[in-house]
This record gives structure tokens, C-alpha cells and sequence, in this order.
């Protein structure tokens, strides 16, 4: 009889559940690996096919709200500030964030977190006005009845956004996989440029530590299952901790690794588990896909993301 299917991005914190070191007691689980994660939030906010499945926090919010069977668990995954990852031309319109109203930039999809995020951060430390920008995407969001905002256009098909970007069709754009991949180069430079800094002025200030991941469950896997929610909190919590202490050993030192520990000067614990030690962060969240017309109404965080440690076995998430 085969495990609970379950999918989770190539994270070192959760390397150890992969590989077996650390079992999730009383439960068999089926890894599955896909091409893209994007690929994986977008099934399990429309048909659902895992049992668990690490899940954009923005895509389970639209989900939930729009009736999907889910909760999802109070355990971040990537965690990444996100002051840095626009990037603008050298030689463009765009000199800083307040030059963004009135021009065009791309991002993979309106919803993506990294977007989200951004959007908010710039709003409200910069005094940009999202509405003011046109935001150009080359994917549908997750959530099929959606109706993105009406400054949100689809980049026609034959066009891409790196060469839209080359020729000055766009003015900004998002790196990596939230737009046009790569990075500073070719006469692209970030728009924050003192990106660093600022972030961990923000965080001192907020509190507030952006995550990119949730781990989401179907309900009727928690109904078979009632104590699923703590026994998956116990494990990640093992893993990461076996993680953690290979990157204080050096014996992970990957660019990931590398990365974490850097951001550990600025956060302490730099992958942080539970709703409260993640509570500025996750209201955060909702505010601002609550500000950005992605939610109709703002949740309470403790209904949405639902801490095991602190709530009845077989609780499931209520937007309420």
C-alpha cells in the first residue's frame, strides 16, 4: 500500500525527511518529486492531489478563501527578504521605487509571494502606489476565479519578459523565478540599491521576516489522520534542527547554507516554526494580500494557519 503523497522543495531543512533520517511517526509517506514547485502550489490550490504538499502562503490564502479543502501548518519553509530582487535598467526611466508609478514592470504571475511581498514593502516603506503600476505577467494565477486588478496585463504569446526587459518594453522586473531569471548583469542593477541595510533596519523595527512557504494539508487527511498536524511539527522541527547543526559544523556549506547563515546575524533563528514566533510576519502577509485586492476580507492568522502545538488534533483551517 503505498505512503500519503507528499511534495516538498529541495530545502536543506527538510533534507532529513526526504531521506528517511527523521520519520514523521506512525505515518508512511510517498515523496514526490516535480519539474517546478510553482507547478505544485497551483495543483493543490485547484484539484488537490497531494496529501501534504509545501505550498505558497499567497496561493493558500486565495485558495482557502475561494473554498479550497486545506490548512496549512504554521511551518515556513524559504525564508528571504525582499527589499532586493527588482531589477531595473541602467540606463532607464526608473532610478528608484517611487519611479515605478506610471511604468511597466514583470513578474511571473500577479500572486507570487516574492510579488506580494515586494509590492508590500514598497507601498508602505517607499510610498509607492501599486495601482499606479502596470503589472505585466507571462502565467495565469493559481487560483482559477481569480480576477486580477485591471492595471494587470498578460504579456502577449511570443513575446518574453527578458526580451520585453532588453528592449525597454518593460522598465523593472522581478529576478529568479518570480520574472526574468539571472541577475544584476547586462546593464540590470537593483532598485533598492541599499537593499541590505535596509532590510535589516525593517527587521529590527517589524519584526517582520518574509517567508515563501507554508506546508499545507488536505482536511480529509487530517480527519483520517487527527494527530497529523503535531507529528509533522515534531519532524520538521528534528530536521531542521539536524540541518542547522550541520551548517554551524561546516559540514553544509552551500550557497543556501551560506545564505542562511548570514541572515542568522540579522534574525537569530533564521528558519523560525510556529505561529507565534512568526506572528508579525503572517499578519503581515495578510495584509498585504488584503491591500492588494487578492483576499476579499483579512482572516484571523490562528484560524488560517492553525499552530499544532497549541490547538485540537483534527483542526482544520476557517476563513474567519
Amino acid at each position: 500500500m503505498s505512503g500519503l503523497p507528499i511534495v516538498l522543495g529541495p530545502h536543506g531543512q527538510v533534507a532529513d525527511l526526504r531521506s528517511g533520517a527523521v520519520p514523521v511517526d506512525g505515518l508512511d509517506l510517498d515523496f514526490v518529486t516535480v519539474k517546478r514547485m510553482p507547478d505544485a502550489y497551483r495543483d493543490m490550490a485547484r484539484t488537490q492531489p497531494y496529501a501534504i504538499s509545501e505550498m505558497a502562503p499567497t496561493t493558500y490564502l486565495m485558495a482557502l478563501e475561494a473554498g479550497a479543502p486545506l490548512t496549512a501548518f504554521p511551518i515556513p519553509m524559504t525564508r528571504r527578504f525582499r527589499h532586493k530582487g527588482v531589477l531595473r535598467r541602467r540606463d532607464g526611466p526608473v532610478s528608484g521605487p517611487k519611479d515605478l508609478e506610471g511604468r511597466r514592470v514583470g513578474v511571473r504571475a500577479y500572486a507570487v509571494t516574492a510579488a506580494v511581498w515586494t509590492r508590500g514593502i514598497l507601498a508602505e516603506e517607499f510610498g509607492v502606489d501599486p495601482d499606479k503600476v502596470a503589472w505585466l505577467v507571462q502565467e495565469a494565477d493559481n487560483v482559477e476565479s481569480f480576477a486580477p486588478p485591471a492595471n494587470v496585463r498578460l504579456i502577449p504569446d511570443g513575446e518574453s519578459m527578458a526580451g520585453l526587459m532588453e528592449r525597454g518594453g518593460i522598465d523593472a522586473a522581478f529576478e529568479g523565478l518570480a520574472g526574468i531569471g539571472g541577475g544584476e548583469g547586462d546593464g540590470l542593477v537593483e532598485l533598492v540599491e541599499d537593499a541590505a541595510a535596509r532590510e535589516a533596519e525593517w527587521f529590527r523595527r517589524t519584526g517582520i521576516y518574509p517567508l515563501h512557504g507554508v506546508i499545507a494539508v488536505r482536511n480529509d487527511v487530517i480527519r483520517d489522520h487527527p494527530e497529523i498536524g503535531r507529528l509533522l511539527f515534531d519532524a520538521f522541527a528534528r530536521a531542521k534542527r539536524n540541518y542547522w547543526s550541520r551548517v554551524e559544523s561546516g559540514a553544509a556549506a552551500g550557497k543556501e547554507d551560506e545564505r542562511y547563515r548570514k541572515l542568522a546575524r540579522v534574525v537569530g533563528d533564521p528558519l523560525p516554526y510556529g505561529l507565534e514566533e512568526n506572528r508579525a510576519t503572517f499578519e503581515a502577509l495578510v495584509r498585504y494580500a488584503r491591500g492588494q485586492r487578492l483576499i476579499a476580507t483579512a482572516p484571523r492568522i490562528e484560524a488560517v494557519f492553525p499552530d499544532p502545538r497549541t490547538t485540537p488534533a483534527a483542526t482544520v483551517a476557517k476563513w474567519s
